[in-house]
């Protein structure tokens, strides 16, 4: 995994410590909290933060807190830290936490971590944020975390709806921070710095002796979003700690130099030039930053990329090539970074929608609201991120099938397509207890994988990411339908529809379609829970991915959510690389966006050709990249330390060559038609809570978000129905169903209207009474198992308030199990946003009994549910 290290840039950290209540009771030990951790992080062994960087507020008023947040989003580039410890407060339902200040009652005067904390941490400027909450129910500020857009990672005291006794310990510093100062300062055994994730082990295993209030294990909680890679929180060290970087040590010295230079312009002015002190003053450099803004350019990638681009990305930004002076930019000092770069990820289909609706896209970056009732809003459909000025999709089949979308007039964004930045061939994973004695592993024709891995043989799943919204599973699907002969895709004409149907029934399986090859992988590791219907045998699986996923999958590396390990799996528990002949590799092509109206194109351009031709130097980005688990694009093996040289990684880069991709658009675009004709028609029955509740910690957003993911899916062979309860005009009626949308429909555009309508005027919307889950779902599996189609499933998409309530009778229940369990199933995709997640009885029960499965919510969950709804026009009668 990646580390952001942000020394040498402009950090903050504020520390908000509130141990003096007026109406609470107060919190003594809170008092040296700040202190201690202010000494622990500008201490010279942590190394990342600088005096004047730590900001301690100690507040009793909100708007205390409102100001420092303001000041400190606004100053930090670089590292953002935010640390509370005090105070906390939940609502009955557990959401809605709020911090306590010193004048807050129990109801007033208080800090909303949904409404006051998070919009401005998601406007600041910093590249990393990290926040500590050290209060009760700290546990409950992930739901509404995950509507962050910044890479965030968040550590909370405890787990959700528990509080915790810190602060009520005598003076001297609460137990959860005098274990988080211990570990800043003296560092982790084995490790040469402190991450996040370092940090949090740490916490758990210092508080695994203590209670909580409620006679619970004490268990600090974690979460990121929006990032991946770890960041480093102390350079603090048991071993002997490596010197400060040279860089380092000379941008801190200008900064100090800087800040002093100012006043020494004064006095010299006062005392020798007097009459030059207007001139003087007008041309003296900023105190606080000596160095201009830098450009911001956004880069956009597929969530399996994004780890390594983001290393990439900090590398040049601190590289010569974005610092050294340059002719004509005498102005900007040495040492200032040119440009910074921000990067992020989104579903291949996600991004397909957004190039479709770039006007939109633009329109919502400019905050005209473009194509939205009344301009309000957050349009969830077109919200892949930012509007890009760099794209790197997986392949470039990925950027024909985005060209093809986009309509041919009239777009304000154009994509210019340049060389590939690195390679990753693809490979079928096969269980190491299970190898195939008769096959190489380089080069095998796809005849011989099937073949290999059918029931006469070794009997295995082959499970593939879904090529609607993965890079990976798309450029598989081409290497199966154009190379499977062996003849290579170059010479390949249309695919032949009977090989396309007969690949499919092989490749097709409840539940067998994910989002990307990390979440594939992910789910398949021996230390994960499967999916809640445990339909994954790791065993009898092959998974279809890149050779750099399966290299970091057997590593043990951080993939997809699952966290790095502390070493490699054992050989058990490994995929051996089996090489598919003839198949391309991911070929990871570079594509500068411009858009139409840019008063900033030509220093854009710039930018964007300077850290290309980085990329691919063999000194600058090919020495990240390769570093990383990928191939170079001059293909000459492998650097030293590339983590595909290890023989734990079961890979053979050695032997087996890196494939050009060679196909061209008209030859992806049949593939799709191909793998469209071989799917089953298919029905979706969206059936989406939408009481009041669900505005709340930030989950709407995410529920017409997974809505809509499933709406786009719908065609002419794949129709789906949208219905939300209660119903607005019958709140009471614990039956009624409103239909947004009639079921059948293969309009998206209907689905789009009515999710748009809900996102922009949740008030008016939304229905401020009890969602009778049970009864909404009785009435939903009715009408399914009513319906013609042959594969079909209900998307429920719920909170954790299911409104029952002492006036549902008890046949209620009996019922709705009774139509579960009765033919023909229709498998139930639940999207859990409360609290527990999948974590009840009757979610699981639910997903188990109608053979589907549950998706907690999370930063994957949108994308992981996508997956599951993209594989129901897949199932055979022939799966095992």
């Amino acid at each position: 995994m990646s580390e952001y290290d942000a020394r040498g840039k402009v950090n903050r950290a504020l520390l908000i410590c509130v141990d003096d209540y007026r109406t609470l009771p107060p919190l003594p030990a809170v008092k040296d909290n700040a202190r201690a951790l202010e000494r622990a992080l500008l201490a010279p062994g942590t190394d990342l933060f600088t005096k004047g960087e730590v900001v301690t507020c100690r507040p009793q008023e909100p708007w205390e807190v409102e100001q420092a947040l303001d000041t400190v989003t606004q100053e930090a580039r670089g590292l953002l830290l935010v640390y509370f410890s005090g105070h906390g407060r939940v609502g009955r339902d557990g959401g809605n936490l709020q911090l306590m200040v010193g004048a807050s009652e129990r109801r007033h005067k208080t800090v909303s971590w949904q409404d006051m904390v998070l919009p401005y941490l998601d406007n600041a400027r910093a590249d990393r944020i990290v926040i500590v909450l050290e209060c009760c129910y700290a546990g409950n500020a992930s739901e509404a975390f995950y509507a962050c857009r910044k890479p965030t990672s968040l550590l909370m005291a405890a787990q959700p709806n528990r509080r915790i006794f810190s602060g009520e310990e005598p003076t001297g510093g609460s137990v959860f921070n005098r274990a988080l100062v211990q570990a800043l300062e003296r560092g982790v055994p084995g490790k040469r710095f402190v991450t996040f994730e370092d940090l949090v082990r740490e916490l758990r295993e210092q508080l695994g002796g203590e209670r909580t209030p409620m006679g619970d294990v004490w268990e600090p909680r974690s979460a990121k979003q929006n990032t991946v890679d770890d960041v480093v929180l102390s350079f603090a060290t048991p071993e002997a700690r490596p010197p400060t970087p040279l860089r380092v040590r000379l941008r801190r010295w200008l900064k100090s130099y800087f800040r002093h230079w100012p006043r020494l312009l004064l006095i010299l002015a006062i005392v020798f030039v007097p009459a030059t002190t207007g001139v003087v003053l007008l041309t003296l450099p900023n105190s606080e930053a000596p160095c201009p803004p830098a450009l911001e350019l956004r880069l956009l990638t597929a969530p399996e990329a994004e780890p390594a681009l983001r290393r990439a990305a900090f590398d040049y930004e601190m590289s010569e090539t974005n610092t050294r002076p340059l002719s004509g930019e005498g102005d900007l000092p040495d040492g200032c970074r040119r440009a910074q770069i921000t990067v992020y990820s989104a579903a291949k289909d996600q991004v397909d929608q957004g190039f479709a609706a770039a006007d939109r896209w633009q329109g919502e970056a400019r905050g005209t609201g473009q194509g939205r009732p009344g301009g309000q809003g957050i349009d969830p459909l077109y919200r892949p991120g930012p509007q890009p000025d760099i794209w790197i999709p997986e392949s470039t089949a990925d950027y024909d099938e985005a060209r093809r979308g986009m309509p041919a007039k009239g777009s304000p964004a154009t994509l210019h397509y340049s060389a590939p930045v690195a390679y990753t061939p693809l490979v079928v994973g096969i269980p190491a207890p299970r190898r195939l004695d008769d096959v190489e592993p380089a080069g095998a024709s796809w005849q011989e994988l099937l073949t290999g891995t059918d029931r006469t043989h070794r009997d295995l799943k082959l499970l593939r990411p879904s090529p609607v919204l993965s890079g990976t599973g798309l450029l598989h699907t081409i290497g199966l339908y154009l190379g499977h002969d062996g003849s290579g895709t170059a010479a390949a004409g249309a695919p032949d529809l009977t090989l396309a149907r007969q690949a499919e029934e092989r490749l097709a399986a409840p539940g067998s379609q994910y989002a990307g090859s990390t979440e594939l992988l992910c789910s398949l590791r021996p230390d994960t829970d499967t999916d809640a219907s445990g339909t994954v045998d790791r065993t009898k699986s092959a998974p279809l991915v890149s050779e750099k996923s399966l290299a970091d999958y057997n590593l043990g590396h951080a993939i997809g959510s699952c966290p790095a390990l502390d070493a490699p799996l054992p050989l058990r528990n490994r995929y051996i690389a089996y090489y598919p002949g003839n198949v391309p590799a991911l070929d990871h092509p570079l594509v500068r966006v411009d858009w139409h109206g840019a008063t900033d194109a030509t220093p854009r351009q710039a930018a964007v050709a300077s850290f290309a031709r980085w990329l691919r130097a063999p000194d600058g980005g090919q020495r990240t990249l390769t570093a990383q688990g990928y191939r170079g694009v001059r293909d000459s093996g492998p650097r030293r330390g590339s983590p595909l040289l290890d023989s734990r990684a079961d890979v053979s880069p050695l032997v087996a060559p890196t494939v050009p991709f060679t196909a061209g658009p008209d030859q992806v675009s049949r593939v799709l038609d191909g793998y469209d004709k071989a799917q089953r028609s298919s029905q979706v029955l969206i059936l989406m809570d939408a009481s009041t509740s669900m505005a709340e910690n930030g989950r709407l957003p995410v529920a017409v978000s997974a809505a809509g993911r499933a709406v786009e899916l719908a065609g002419a062979r794949h129709t789906y129905g949208l219905w939300t309860f209660p119903d607005r005009a019958h709140p009471a009626d614990r039956d009624a169903v409103r239909e947004l949308v009639p079921l059948g429909s293969a309009d998206p555009a209907r689905g789009r209207a009515a999710l748009d309508r809900i996102a922009g005027s949740p008030n008016g919307e939304l229905v401020d009474h009890g969602a009778a889950m049970e009864e909404a779902l009785t009435r939903a599996l009715r009408t399914m198992k009513r319906s013609s189609a042959t594969n079909k499933a209900i998307v429920l998409i719920l909170d954790q308030d299911d409104g029952g309530g002492a006036g549902r009778p008890a046949s209620v229940e009996r019922t709705l199990g009774a139509l579960i369990e009765e033919g023909p199933h229709v498998p139930v995709l639940a999207l859990a946003l409360g609290t527990a997640g999948c974590d009840t009885f009757a979610l699981r029960q639910l997903a188990a009994a109608s053979h589907g499965q549950c998706v907690p919510g999370g930063p994957q969950a949108v994308d992981t549910l996508a997956g599951r709804i993209a594989s129901i026009g897949t199932a055979t009668k022939g799966d095992r």
